[in-house]
């Protein structure tokens, strides 16, 4: 089996992207996606409570998962280094695009699978330390740091005009749509007033 992984942090974010880069690369490899696995949540959280999770715990000896990159499975050393432990214990592959890795069940795989890992984790503590370094001088200067008051809901919104349009077409609720977008009914109701929002009544077929 060949598996597609799509993961994105929150519901703003959309899967198409990656899904086009993989569908792309597959045809180039002359591969075929059998399951696509999907899912909107952080990589921080608890590989068991992710699909990702249930993946692994069900994939078999010659299986091959295929990731737009490599921290779209994991957000930490450790978290990477045990899928891919699992995965090369069972003799399965783990293929990236973005990084161009083929991770399989040989010493290569593992150093380059030890060193990416590492090395993203060090990049990331790097930028948090100088992200603080530099919120920490802007509140020294007396410069006030965060969204003015009242722009975080609206900016919330802003570039989601074609996703109310599409869910007001296929008759979804404002309730509903403010609920997936985690904004108050009415917030969602003025900017779809401001904007002018219209439904979208084109037919959508979901793969």
């Amino acid at each position: 089996m060949i598996y597609g992984y799509i993961r994105v942090s929150t519901d703003h974010q959309t899967t198409e992207n990656q899904r086009f880069e993989i569908k792309k690369f597959c045809e180039k490899q002359d591969l075929k996606i059998d399951c696509w696995v999907e899912e909107t949540i952080s990589a921080t959280m608890d590989l068991k409570k992710r699909k990702l999770g249930r993946l692994i715990k069900q994939i078999q000896k010659g299986d091959m998962i295929i990731s737009s990159e490599l921290s779209r499975l994991g957000r930490n050393l450790l978290q990477i280094m045990s899928i891919l432990h699992h995965c090369m214990n069972v003799g399965a592959q783990i293929w990236t695009i973005k990084d161009n890795y083929r991770l399989g069940t040989d010493i290569t795989s593992k150093v380059l699978a030890f060193a990416f890992g590492l090395s993203a984790e060090i990049e990331r503590n790097l930028i948090s330390q100088r992200t603080k370094e530099a919120l920490a001088r802007i509140r020294s200067e007396g410069k006030s740091v965060g969204r003015p008051m009242g722009s975080r809901n609206t900016c919330k919104l802003e570039g989601r005009e074609k996703y109310i349009s599409q869910r007001l077409g296929d008759g979804t609720s404002k309730s509903e749509i403010a609920r997936r977008l985690r904004v108050h009914r009415d917030t969602l109701a003025k900017f779809i007033e401001v904007h002018g929002i219209v439904k979208d009544d084109t037919p959508v077929i979901r793969i």
